[in-house]
């Protein structure tokens, strides 16, 4: 590869600073970016930017390149977090993961390092780009480490976007990233991998949402149409959720002690008209079963949909592939239909298609239909 400028999104974790201690020992010209996508409350102690930045520079300093600190937190507002209100609002669970990646890290950072002269962008995703000499397009490849592929993050990439971008790390195994980054003695080198949402981080999620979407309590109710207690509000709430739900057990008269009425309850549909939560006893409980889905708001990283043809799918992020069939995949909408019943699938949620190792792109989920008729 010919010596190039690359901008790198420095995030004072250690897979973007091995990704920029790989790019610079390769010959690029390396400039660190560290972006700042939330300020509401930067200072409390679940979401502090201003630890990760003290990283970033730290890391910057070891590995010998300049780094700049960006504040994106307007875009991130206007472009994420707002989208993210309406979908909980209106009773879906988006993914603002994946819309960060396609309209921050890869659209405004993009930009802004291109301002700079860069050539190409990297980040410390676990993927990898891969170019096709046949059709002349770039694929999106998984991560080769399986358990730590972001792919499903990042299906919403475009061609130009790939174009510009490199994935250092999806080439390797966290264990070797580790290993590099301890080699390198970087400050971060053991530092624990971040979970959760930026503007959410560790803290209570419900929490959280308190402060921007109203509670509006109403009855849930189980199978047999029986009242067994109250939510909080349906946007609180998703499919397939067993904690905080706030109901016990129920027994039937004469139940033997360990039976079925005392299995775990799950969220399995919310009813936004009468603001009613159903749930279900059982994880295999067929109304969190369903053999088919439709999406909306597809984006495809050829450009284009794939034909109607068996592939796999993964309808949330940590799932391993599951056959399906691509149907009617027509302008914005597809449709696919699974080999086998998958759990708990979730409006908001993206169904993320790949042919192997090769993500297609996807869409967010629409509806499901559950294996049974719900009441």
């Amino acid at each position: 590869m010919k010596k190039q400028r690359v901008v790198v999104g420095l995030s004072g974790g250690v897979d973007s600073a091995v990704t920029a201690h790989l790019l610079k020992q390769q010959g690029h010209e390396v400039i660190g970016i560290f972006m700042k996508n939330w300020e509401d409350d930067d200072d409390s102690e679940y979401c502090s930017s201003n630890i990760d930045f003290v990283d970033a520079a730290a890391v910057a300093d070891v590995i010998g390149i300049e780094i700049e600190h960006v504040n994106f937190a307007a875009d991130y507002k206007d472009r994420v977090f707002s989208e993210f209100l309406r979908e909980y609002q209106a009773g879906r669970t988006p993914n603002p993961d994946i819309l960060c990646n396609a309209e921050i890290k890869f659209k405004a950072f993009l930009d802004h390092a291109m301002r700079l002269g860069a050539e190409k962008i990297a980040t410390g995703h676990y993927a990898r780009v891969r170019s096709n000499e046949g059709t002349g397009k770039h694929e999106l490849l998984k991560g080769l480490d399986a358990s730590k592929d972001q792919s499903y993050f990042l299906h919403r990439l475009n061609q130009a976007q790939l174009s510009k971008t490199l994935f250092p790390v999806g080439e390797l195994h966290k264990t070797e990233v580790r290993r590099i980054a301890e080699e390198m003695q970087l400050p971060n080198a053991k530092k624990k991998d971040s979970t959760g949402i930026c503007f959410i981080g560790e803290r209570p999620f419900r929490e959280f949402l308190n402060r921007y979407i109203s509670k509006e309590p109403g009855p849930i109710k189980d199978a047999k149409g029986r009242t067994i207690g109250q939510h909080v509000g349906l946007s609180f709430y998703t499919l397939g959720q067993r904690q905080g739900l706030g109901i016990g057990g129920l027994k039937a008269k004469g139940a033997q002690r360990g039976g079925g009425e005392h299995a775990p309850w799950f969220v399995a549909r919310k009813d936004m008209e009468t603001n009613t939560l159903w749930v279900v006893q059982g994880h295999d409980h067929p109304w969190l079963q369903s053999l088919s889905l439709q999406a909306q708001d597809a984006s495809w990283v050829s450009g284009e949909a794939p034909a109607a043809r068996a592939i796999a799918a993964k309808t949330r992020y940590r799932q391993s592939d599951a056959a399906c069939q691509v149907e009617s995949a027509q302008g914005p909408d597809f449709a696919l239909q699974f080999s086998e019943n998958q759990w708990a699938v979730t409006p908001g949620q993206s169904a993320v298609l790949y042919d192997g190792e090769v993500c297609l792109g996807g869409g967010v989920i629409a509806a499901a239909q559950p294996a049974a008729a719900l009441a």
